[in-house]
């Protein structure tokens, strides 16, 4: 999702297309306010002039039944619509949802019926909660708002295929901030439907907090077959790179080996038997390199992204690592002999030597993927 001011033309347009380059395949903007709304048909339209056609999705709390019936263009422009069923009025709550489903139909958009923890229907958890209350024995309170989101998705959910909303239209997710919480919450809403779930741990946090957290939350469920979309919602640093979020749910997915997305490179931690650093600097640079070159590689060598490349530091799991991988190199450690074999699907190739071993180990890999991922070759009629 972007952050920036979605009013803001040319810093969303800017936004947008760099998440999308880093690999997200939905992007979320914030519609507001009516400068926001008035503003999204340009911003759908620049994209698509920089040939950036991921679909944009419009963000509505509070006044959607306002914004979208009076912006027609931007109701159209959006490809969905994400809608939090405890923001949308608590007095004509039905009214105004109702207002925004007709929208979705005439425009035959998809919804997203976002239920989240810190926006809660109020009345529906004060019903649970009496309801509750007059058990023979109550439930605690924790599992009662963990019910109470449940219901609040799936009322919404049975709500809007009677407004006319195609039960294949409707996507439900019900957001948490705690990994146990999120874990609970979707193995009780899992079983009752077969909506497609989206899947994220809102509110997630900064940094090495926010990541662990959401790998830990979306690893669990991912496992027992729960989600069909994911969304890390990381705490950018000032000035931080909203794209970070992109790379670490690629690499949640690719970690659980449901998605392939960058060849990965498998490097050692290092020890007392690597007191160089050089090995780390050779796994950052190739690291580095495999991500540069994947906008071309994804077009030119398909299948590439599956590719596994070691760089390891001494000969302890060095040329067995490197042998497990397509493309593997075994660094010389702490007094070993400086030679560092590079091994290819297996077998050993070559032994580099010297200062330019990056440089060749570089080649080496090149031709390997020339080699073993060549497009194929099309035929002209």
């Amino acid at each position: 999702m972007t952050n920036t001011d979605t009013a803001d033309v040319d810093a969303t347009v800017t936004q947008v297309a760099a998440l999308a380059r880093a690999g997200s395949e939905l992007v979320r903007v914030t519609v507001n306010n009516e400068p926001a709304a008035r503003a999204v048909p340009e911003i759908v339209a620049r994209l698509a002039d920089q040939e950036v056609t991921v679909p944009i999705i419009g963000d509505f709390h509070y006044n959607g039944h306002i914004l979208l019936p009076k912006y027609a263009e931007t109701a159209a422009a959006l490809a969905k619509y994400r809608i939090n069923p405890g923001n949308v009025g608590a007095r004509r709550r039905d009214e105004h949802f109702k207002t925004i489903l007709e929208v979705a139909l005439a425009h035959d958009k998809p919804v997203r019926i976002g239920v989240n923890w810190g926006s809660l229907d109020q009345n529906l958890l004060t019903e649970l909660m009496d309801q509750n209350a007059k058990r023979d024995e109550p439930l605690d309170a924790r599992e009662v708002t963990l019910n109470a989101m449940v219901e609040s998705a799936m009322r919404s959910a049975a709500f809007a295929e009677e407004t006319g909303l195609a039960h294949d239209r409707i996507i439900l997710s019900v957001k948490m901030s705690q990994v146990q919480d999120l874990v609970d919450v979707y193995r009780k809403l899992a079983p009752l439907s077969d909506y497609p779930l989206h899947l994220g741990l809102t509110e997630a946090g900064m940094g090495a907090k926010g990541i662990v957290a959401s790998a830990a939350g979306l690893a669990l469920l991912l496992q027992e077959g729960i989600g069909d979309t994911i969304r890390v919602s990381l705490t950018p640093a000032p000035g931080g790179d909203r794209t970070e979020e992109v790379r670490v749910a690629q690499q949640i997915l690719q970690a659980m080996e449901l998605r392939s997305f960058l060849p990965q490179v498998t490097a050692c931690p290092g020890c007392g038997r690597t007191t160089s650093t050089f090995f780390q600097e050779m796994a950052d640079q190739i690291q580095t390199y495999l991500r540069d070159q994947m906008p071309a590689w994804k077009t030119r060598h398909p299948g590439v992204e599956e590719m596994r490349v070691a760089v390891m530091g001494c000969v302890v799991n060095g040329p067995g690592e490197s042998k497990h991988a397509n493309i593997g190199i075994s660094l010389p450690g702490t007094s070993e002999e400086p030679k560092a074999p590079v091994y290819v699907d297996g077998k050993l190739q070559v032994t580099l030597k010297g200062d330019r071993i990056v440089a060749e180990f570089l080649q080496i890999l090149n031709e390997y993927v020339a080699r073993t991922y060549a497009a194929p070759i099309q035929a002209e009629a």
